[in-house]
């Protein structure tokens, strides 16, 4: 079964880390996409721009309005994704307590209910 790891933390910047603070985090995060490619669960893995960064479109009454910066204000932020293949929940679980972003945010574990591929449709995975 197919999982998303969806990773909410503040972002180091915003909270005054410099890019030398964060090298430990980012050796940790590749140390763990790394376990997760060995073990053959790895999809894939992004890691997003700072918010600063987003700019977000609704459609209110049919017209589409755009907006910089997220739609929701919040303190911890959509910072990144694992997208991860295993058994069951239980699997994913144990992966997701060994995110590094468990030391500093939270991970929202989903499950993936179907995806898109050209010439396969929608499918579930």
């Amino acid at each position: 079964m197919r999982y998303c790891l969806l990773m909410h933390y503040e972002e180091g910047p915003s909270v005054g880390l410099t890019e030398a603070d964060m090298a430990p985090a980012m050796a940790a995060f590749a140390a763990y996409a790394d376990d997760l490619s060995a073990a053959g669960v790895l999809i894939t893995t992004d890691v997003l721009d700072v918010v600063a960064n987003t700019t977000t479109v609704t459609a209110r009454g049919g017209v589409p309005e755009i907006q910089d910066g997220p739609f929701a204000d919040t303190k911890e932020k959509f910072g990144g994704i694992f997208v991860i293949e295993v058994s069951d929940l239980d699997e994913a679980l144990a992966w997701a307590r060994r995110n590094p972003a468990n030391g500093w945010g939270s991970i929202e574990i989903r499950p993936v209910a179907r995806t898109y591929a050209p010439g396969r449709g929608w499918y579930q995975p």
